[in-house]
């Protein structure tokens, strides 16, 4: 199919699997084969995976991620978010999570897109549409997954054409973009975005504590002074730091300090002991007992599951495994 024939797809509103395979192909075209990266297109990135894959954790910036063909599954705390090319997922916090891809195969590979989701572009839209403020005491979950809709699937195609284009993307990437997140606005999702980014609201004072945590999560945890960082009542801040991100400050923190300890077991090679001691744990034994909770296996087996998994690809990103990652 022509780019001409997406358009007119688009413009009759034909069912979601026509425009589904253009993206699919697009993809196919500009994707590294089993590997995710950015394109040249900012804050726009393609994941193509032949075979599912193991549990990874990772911290999940704040992005809206959309399957093309396969699925996968983030573990948050302990709820269960799958979304697969009917559905796509929407993060609207840094979240430490667990991820794993289900569905892919040399014949079907995984294929998907994620864009990094911008506050300062979310309040400007807020403004420029004169669209209803969130209430202050509001807070969501920081994670939702929702059905797919025509008008995303034709306004990715429209991204990702540019990538044919590279002298157009510096001008209408960011128009198109800014149409995503306009129709991310005004869909199901609306509310939660528009906590991301109106200022003053409970979810953006945590994000403020997020933030924090993210730099000092190697350092002793005091509820009160986390809770000090978001202009909130310790109580107050702890209800809606749970409702937001599924799991206390404490656990929030833990798990920072173990995704951290899994990418300095992975890329320095050092011993759990040491590692454990270095992210900010005073017990060892805790430590293993964590990590093995989180990860499904103790430190020294985990880490030697993960070599043999990246054994043989491509590149080897070392950054999967830890708290910088942006994954789809």
């Amino acid at each position: 199919m022509k780019h001409q024939d997406t358009n007119e797809v688009c413009e009759t509103g034909e069912d979601l699997g026509v425009a589904r395979q253009e993206l699919l192909r697009t993809i196919v075209r500009h994707a590294k084969k089993d590997d995710f990266s950015m394109t040249a297109i900012p804050g726009l990135g393609l994941s193509h995976r032949e075979a599912p894959t193991e549990q990874t954790g990772y911290i999940h910036e704040p992005s809206l991620c959309l399957v093309v063909q396969g699925a996968k599954r983030l573990l948050l705390g302990e709820e269960v978010f799958s979304y697969d090319a009917d559905h796509y997922l929407i993060v609207s916090v840094d979240l430490p999570v667990v991820g794993q891809i289900l569905d892919a195969s040399p014949e079907k590979p995984f294929l998907a897109m994620v864009l990094k989701l911008d506050p300062r572009m979310i309040s400007q839209l807020l403004v420029d549409g004169n669209l209803p403020q969130p209430r202050t005491q509001q807070t969501s979950r920081g994670m939702a997954v929702s059905r797919v809709t025509l008008s995303m699937l034709c306004a990715f195609q429209r991204l990702l054409d540019l990538l044919d284009q590279p002298e157009d993307i510096p001008i209408l990437a960011p128009l198109v973009q800014r149409e995503i997140v306009y129709r991310l606005l005004m869909g199901e999702q609306g509310p939660r975005l528009r906590q991301m980014g109106a200022i003053g609201t409970q979810s953006n004072q945590l994000t403020q504590a997020i933030d924090w945590l993210k730099k000092n999560y190697t350092q002793p945890l005091r509820v009160d002074d986390l809770a000090a960082h978001a202009s909130m009542s310790t109580s107050t801040f702890h209800r809606h730091f749970r409702e937001l991100t599924a799991m206390s400050p404490l656990q929030f923190q833990k798990r920072l300090r173990l995704h951290e300890a899994r990418r300095i077991m992975f890329t320095d090679h050092l011993d759990a002991t040491s590692v454990a001691f270095q992210v900010g744990y005073e017990s060892s034994t805790q430590f293993n007992r964590e990590y093995s909770r989180v990860f499904g296996a103790p430190p020294l087996r985990d880490i030697k599951s993960l070599r043999q998994q990246t054994a043989g690809t491509a590149r080897v990103d070392a950054t999967a495994t830890g708290i910088t990652v942006r994954n789809v």
